[in-house]
C-alpha cells in the first residue's frame, strides 16, 4: 500500500492516490469514511464479502459513503489504484446527484461510456509503473471535469461537522449558514454524496477512534461521543467497525 500525491491542480478535489498491490491473497476490513473512492484495477481480482457470498467487482468502481464496515477481499497478484476524493471533490467530475451512491459501489460505465473505460482499462495495461498508471487516470480525471469549483458553504459545513466531532444539529448547522434546512440539506447531499446527519455520524465515530490512541477507556469514549450508554456505544461500534471495541483496537483496519 502506498500513498501518491495528485498533481498540483487536482489537490482542491483529491485527498491523494492509494496504490493497492499484493502477491499474496488478503482481506481488508475497509471501516466507513467521509469521502467517495473511485478505483481502477489493472490486473487481479478483487471482490466484496458479505454475509457469506462474495460479490466480484468489475475493474473500474466508484463507492459511495457507507455507514457499516466492509471487507474486501484481494486475490493473489492484485494490483488497483484508488482515488480517494476530498468530501467536496467528487461533485466536480461528476453532474449526476452523489447522494444515490450511498453505501453502493458501482461500475463507472454507469456514468462513462464503455468506449472510454476500455481505453483507460488499455492504457492501464500497457503503463510500465505506477506513475505512468496515475498519469492515465489523471488524464481520465481532467476528461470528466465540469469546471465546478468546491462548495465553499459546503466547505464550512464540514469544518463545523469535524469541530464538533460530529455533534451538532442540521438545524444550528444551516442556521449558522444562512440557509434554510431544506436548502442545505438537498445541497450537501448533492455535493457530498451524504446528508449532513449521515455524514456527522461517520466523524462521530472517526472521532472515537482517535480517542483511543490518547488512552481513554471505552467508557470514556462513549461519553465523549454522547452516547445514551455502553449498550449503545456498543451497538454503533460495532455497525461501523464490525467488530466489538476490544476486538477492533487489537487489530485495526488496514487502511
Amino acid at each position: 500500500m502506498v500513498f501518491h500525491q495528485p498533481s498540483a491542480p487536482l489537490r482542491p478535489f483529491i485527498r491523494h492516490f492509494l496504490i493497492m498491490e499484493n502477491r499474496e491473497e488478503m482481506v481488508n476490513r475497509v471501516v466507513p469514511d467521509t469521502a467517495l473512492v473511485m478505483v481502477f484495477r489493472f490486473q487481479g481480482q478483487v471482490r466484496f464479502l458479505s454475509d457469506g457470498y462474495t460479490i466480484e467487482l468489475p475493474p473500474m468502481v466508484i463507492s459511495g459513503l457507507k455507514k457499516s464496515v466492509r471487507l474486501v477481499h484481494y486475490l493473489k497478484e492484485t494490483g488497483a489504484i484508488l482515488v480517494v476524493f476530498k468530501e467536496t471533490g467528487a461533485a466536480s467530475f461528476f453532474r449526476e446527484p452523489l447522494y444515490e451512491l450511498f453505501e453502493e459501489s458501482v461500475s463507472l460505465d454507469n456514468f462513462v461510456h464503455p468506449a472510454e473505460l476500455s481505453l483507460v482499462e488499455d492504457q492501464l495495461s500497457e503503463a510500465k509503473n505506477n506513475v505512468d498508471r496515475i498519469a492515465v487516470v489523471e488524464r481520465f480525471l481532467w476528461s470528466r471535469f465540469t469546471g465546478r469549483k468546491p462548495d465553499g458553504l459546503v466547505l464550512a459545513a464540514i469544518q463545523n461537522i469535524r469541530e464538533t466531532k460530529g455533534q451538532v444539529r442540521v438545524k444550528d448547522l444551516a442556521g449558522s449558514l444562512f440557509i434554510s434546512q431544506d436548502a442545505f440539506e438537498k445541497r450537501f447531499r448533492n455535493v457530498v454524496g451524504a446528508s449532513p446527519k449521515q455524514f456527522s455520524s461517520i466523524v462521530r465515530m472517526k472521532s472515537v477512534m482517535l480517542g483511543a490512541r490518547q488512552q481513554k477507556t471505552f467508557t470514556e469514549m462513549a461519553y465523549d461521543a454522547d452516547f445514551f450508554d455502553q449498550a449503545h456505544f456498543n451497538k454503533a461500534f460495532r455497525l461501523f467497525t464490525g467488530q466489538t471495541p476490544a476486538e477492533f483496537f487489537k487489530s485495526p483496519p488496514a487502511w
